[in-house]
């Protein structure tokens, strides 16, 4: 287990543990029965409190631009399908909705950033656009704000983190044969919505039991309810548009995931596989690396992941300044999807033979990790 880092010059920063939850995270969800864990004693680059502060600034501005320029982005590549389907060649609209699948698949990030009520200053706002996103995208708030707020808390601990686990295993066949066209994606989506639809609820699964426990029956119909608008809504969206002869729009606005996912599941996955787990250091066990302006915009700067996880309050358009400001504390940092991903094969080929090899990030010098 590794024990905390030393920064060089502790009397120019705030102690980490001087810090509360409220500079740190974001609120997570009441629970009925708050569930028993033992709080891990994280690192966290050191920055001043007020240089947190300032990151911590959540802005309508900034929010607006990020959120109705990702929403402006899909207006136009779903908009742009449909309008060519009655307009242009088959294979232009064939193009069109294929290009704005990818697109889509970013939702979940952006569902993500409001979930943790980080991008809009007036609070009302991110909820707004937590249910339009989460609506567009077939995500469940409820289920994923329970196990989210565990993650950022015990990120990679098992079991108090059952979010993501390690080793994760990675297809590398099927992943090009989904990421490119899903075609079972409407019959997998609809079916699990239509049986979520009933009141089910998969409380066999060890990690959804315990974020959804007997004892917290209002959790439980909450998830439900929001289940239902989902695919009532969809399914009234889909309807009406094929009543009306509109044939693509359930294929650029119902199924648009069907088409495309590679691209931001490069990106997402990126976060954590191949590293260190039950280390209380998010540099060794988060990876941030270097993405062109346009993706790390579609990605909402998640690319920073190390940074977010350190400080979850800090909003998404704020995690490049905050990475600058700690970058002589962090490990290298790939650029690009590529080089990303060439370490990320390497250290999986390495796995396949030997099942216990964790990835050890270089730390700067006088920052190594102490065994």
């Amino acid at each position: 287990m590794a024990t905390q880092p030393k920064h060089n010059d502790p009397s120019a920063a705030t102690h980490p543990d001087e810090l509360s939850d409220q500079d740190i995270l974001t609120e997570g969800p009441k629970y009925n029965e708050q569930p028993k864990k033992t709080r891990v004693k994280w690192y966290r680059c050191p920055v001043t409190r007020e240089e947190l502060r300032e990151l911590n600034k959540r802005s309508d501005f900034l929010g607006f631009a990020q959120t109705l320029g990702y929403l402006g982005i899909l207006a136009v590549a779903s908009g742009s399908a449909i309008y060519s389907s009655f307009h242009w060649p088959w294979y232009v609209t064939a193009l069109l909705v294929f290009v704005n699948g990818h697109f889509w698949h970013f939702l979940v990030n952006g569902f993500h950033e409001l979930v943790h009520d980080s991008v809009f200053k007036t609070q009302w706002l991110n909820r707004f656009f937590l249910h339009v996103l989460a609506f567009l995208g077939w995500h469940n708030h409820h289920m994923f704000w329970a196990s989210h707020t565990e993650h950022h808390k015990y990120t990679l601990h098992p079991p108090d983190d059952l979010e993501v686990v390690l080793p994760q295993k990675m297809d590398l066949s099927g992943f090009w044969k989904r990421g490119i066209i899903n075609y079972k994606y409407p019959y997998t989506l609809l079916k699990s919505k239509f049986k979520n639809f009933t009141g089910y609820l998969n409380t066999d699964d060890k990690w959804v039991g315990m974020l959804f426990p007997e004892s917290d029956p209002e959790r439980r119909r909450a998830y439900t309810n929001w289940e239902r608008i989902m695919l009532i809504g969809h399914l009234l969206i889909a309807g009406v548009s094929l009543a009306f002869g509109y044939w693509i729009v359930p294929l650029v606005i119902t199924f648009p995931k069907m088409f495309g996912s590679w691209l931001q599941n490069l990106c997402n996955s990126s976060q954590h596989v191949g590293l260190q787990d039950k280390v209380p250091d998010f540099r060794l066990c988060s990876r941030t690396i270097y993405l062109n302006p346009i993706l790390q915009f579609l990605y909402w700067h998640m690319n920073y992941h190390a940074e977010h996880h350190m400080y979850a309050a800090v909003p998404c358009y704020r995690l490049g300044r905050l990475h600058r400001l700690i970058k002589h504390d962090m490990p290298y940092c790939t650029r690009g999807l590529r080089e990303t991903w060439k370490q990320i094969a390497e250290i999986l080929d390495r796995q396949s033979k030997e099942p216990d090899y964790q990835y050890v990030a270089d730390l700067p010098a006088g920052q190594q990790d102490v065994k």
